[in-house]
């Protein structure tokens, strides 16, 4: 507490015209090299989910399947909020470097371990419950991964931590993108057997490559200026303290992020394997109409990033939540019926996605202090994120069985941005956490 005393009282709004040092661009890259492997995986786990369903989970109806390999994603989701809450401990407690450093190895070596593992018709159950394990060590260290960039960056570049939160997300964004260009690749190059049996496969691998990789640039980062200012007045207790005086900002936290959560549960998870298999467009048509998309939301959450420090962001965030919720249904209707054509409305989706995806970061750090700000990150976030996007796919999957139309998934898209605009009427109450350092 007393280095924060110590730091300079300006908020970020006061503070936005900074520019960000080679240093902080370097260290904002590097903090969002995990996101993006995150990210990457994610998206290959949906776009790849019927060969997954096929060799983990086989079952005779395809569609009981497909919820069968989604309610294992679901899984590696749960296993995120006690992930976050251990390594934000740590974080908190001992730095936010150390933390960095052994969950991306751990990481890494899951994803690997996903693209090595033999099928259920090899080692039967046994390949079942690997698959589950994987997903479940994977989602325990990604519950660290995001809310730590975000906490490293907004404290290492505070005067533009919407910027720099920007950032992070458009370097997410890449991981999508390459995922999706990879899955595109693959299924140009092989024929569709292949891909069922081994191509699948090559996403995966490539993903943990990626994290070996990402582990080692880490290894030359150095630990936030804001947390080494208050090393050895650390909170002891991170959570403890988090939920005694700031039972709040963590409920206001998790309503903010369901909007994000569920946008992308269902965009980028979901939409492949749902506009291949229910409505049946091509897989290339798909690919290209989510690497569109993603590039929409890249720029766009730039420009809101950007704008989001001069403005109150809880503004921005309020008018995305409210145009999903107002939206999400007609895209499905459009998308199933064809009545628009799929490339218009993924860039809708983007320009109208970005306005929450690039804001939500900064207000999620804003509603924290320095001492227990990555256990507050990690709990908002993490909790938000395995309800509203780790379920996604799997809600949406059985929102069409249930209903038997294909515009079902709009439902859920709907109640997530409405806790999103709900989340953001409290946001004057709580934010302004996020302090400029002193002679910054």
């Amino acid at each position: 507490m007393a280095s924060e005393g110590a730091a300079s009282a300006a908020t970020i709004g006061a503070a936005g015209q900074g520019r960000l040092s080679w240093r902080e661009w370097r260290v904002i890259i590097l903090a969002s090299l995990g996101g993006a492997l995150e990210y990457y995986d994610f998206v290959v786990y949906g776009i790849f989910a019927k060969y997954i369903a096929a060799a983990f989970f086989p079952s005779n109806d395809p569609l009981v399947s497909l919820m069968l390999s989604f309610a294992v994603f679901a899984v590696g989701y749960v296993a995120r909020p006690l992930g976050g809450i251990i390594l934000a401990h740590f974080g908190d407690k001992y730095g936010r470097r150390r933390v960095f450093i052994a969950s991306i190895l751990l990481m890494s070596a899951s994803t690997f371990g996903m693209g090595l593992l033999p099928t259920a018709a090899t080692w039967g159950v046994a390949a079942s419950m690997l698959m589950i394990l994987l997903r479940l060590t994977q989602g325990f260290c990604l519950g660290g991964e995001l809310p730590g960039a975000i906490t490293y960056v907004v404290e290492t570049a505070p005067k533009r931590a919407g910027l720099a939160c920007g950032v992070i997300f458009v370097c997410v964004n890449s991981g999508v993108m390459l995922a999706a260009l990879l899955s595109l690749i693959v299924h140009e190059t092989m024929s569709a057997e292949d891909v069922a049996n081994w191509g699948w496969r090559i996403a995966f691998l490539i993903g943990g490559a990626l994290g070996l990789i990402s582990f080692w640039l880490r290894l030359s980062l150095e630990e936030s200026p804001e947390f080494e200012a208050m090393r050895h007045t650390a909170a002891k207790q991170p959570l403890g303290e988090l939920v005694r005086s700031h039972p709040g900002p963590i409920f206001v936290g998790i309503a903010i992020v369901a909007s994000m959560a569920g946008f992308n549960g269902l965009l980028f998870a979901h939409l492949p394997a749902y506009l291949t298999t229910v409505l049946k467009y091509g897989s290339v048509e798909a690919m290209t109409a989510q690497n569109v998309c993603l590039a929409v939301i890249s720029v766009g959450n730039l420009f809101w990033a950007w704008l989001g420090d001069k403005i109150p962001r809880r503004y921005l965030l309020m008018a995305g939540s409210a145009l999903v919720a107002l939206l999400a249904a007609p895209f499905y209707h459009a998308a199933a019926e064809r009545t628009v054509g799929l490339i218009p409305l993924v860039v809708i989706a983007g320009v109208i996605g970005s306005l929450f995806l690039g804001t939500f970061a900064a207000i999620l750090a804003d509603l924290y202090p320095t001492r227990i700000r990555f256990s507050g990150v990690a709990v908002s976030m993490n909790l938000g994120v395995t309800i509203f996007s780790g379920a996604a796919p799997l809600a949406a999957t059985w929102l069409i069985s249930a209903t038997g139309s294909p515009a079902g998934p709009g439902y859920f898209m709907t109640f997530a941005a409405l806790i999103g605009v709900a989340g953001s009427l409290f946001l004057k109450r709580y934010d302004g956490q996020i302090r400029v350092r002193g002679g910054d």
